[in-house]
């Protein structure tokens, strides 16, 4: 099982002067009000630690089902408490990607489904599962009464049902659109520049000992060339006194 990449990461950060990393947070928190996300919220999916079942853990030693190895791989991550974004970011998965094998794993009976309305209205959403109008009603933000309307008022209109949604005044606007940008950014892939990741530290005792035998053997190279230096030299005065 690979190091935690993002904790190697946020560990890095966590080490900032607190001056500098009071900057970092006021810039992302203007970068989000810039794209409607005016709350944070703790319980999101991709903080979400899934939890193996029985089956799961069955399924993972014994693999009588033959399923494809990514879904081995997800479930090994899931064992060892890993939340959705440490999967994805470790396997260089997207989220969309992610949220599938969940929703698979979740069909199997291999994870248990998460207490929460959101994470698992989220999860349905990202993985294509749910269309928006079906996120807001299992989350809870609107009731079935209120679909069936939104679904009737979508039939006679060409606006996206999210704008349905948010003209009946079922959802704010907002709500909606940082949905829609949550879905679309879920298939991105993203991987962490190891230019600025802080290795590990078996990594780092390796590397010292590399060093140091490419240090002996720098030192060992340079002894040679002076012998060589020193073997050449005599040759030449031995040529010079058959002259």
């Amino acid at each position: 099982m690979r190091k935690n990449i993002l904790n190697i990461f946020l560990e890095k950060l966590y080490g900032f002067p607190l001056w500098v990393k009071q900057v970092i947070f006021v810039k992302l928190k203007r970068d989000l009000e810039k794209h409607n996300f005016n709350t944070i919220c703790e319980n999101s999916f991709s903080m979400y630690c899934p939890t193996l079942t029985f089956a799961g853990r069955t399924e993972l030693t014994d693999k009588k089902c033959g399923f494809d190895n990514n879904i081995y791989s997800f479930l090994e991550f899931c064992e060892n408490d890993f939340s959705m974004l440490d999967i994805a970011l470790t396997n260089f998965w997207s989220m969309e990607e992610v949220a599938k094998y969940f929703e698979f794993c979740a069909e199997q009976n291999f994870v248990t489904m998460p207490d929460s309305k959101e994470i698992s209205a989220m999860s349905g959403f990202i993985a294509g599962k749910y269309r928006i109008g079906e996120y807001f009603h299992h989350k809870g933000s609107i009731n079935q009464n209120q679909l069936d309307k939104a679904c009737d008022e979508a039939k006679n209109s060409d606006k996206k049902f999210a704008k349905v949604l948010a003209d009946l005044g079922f959802i704010s606007y907002n709500d909606a659109i940082s949905a829609l940008m949550l879905k679309e950014e879920a298939q991105t892939r993203f991987v962490l520049d190891y230019n600025i990741t802080p290795k590990c530290e078996c990594a780092t005792v390796q590397e010292q000992v590399v060093n140091k035998e490419l240090e002996a053997l720098k030192a060992e190279n340079m002894l040679l060339k002076q012998k060589l230096s020193q073997l050449s030299g005599l040759m030449k005065n031995d040529s010079r006194d058959f002259d």
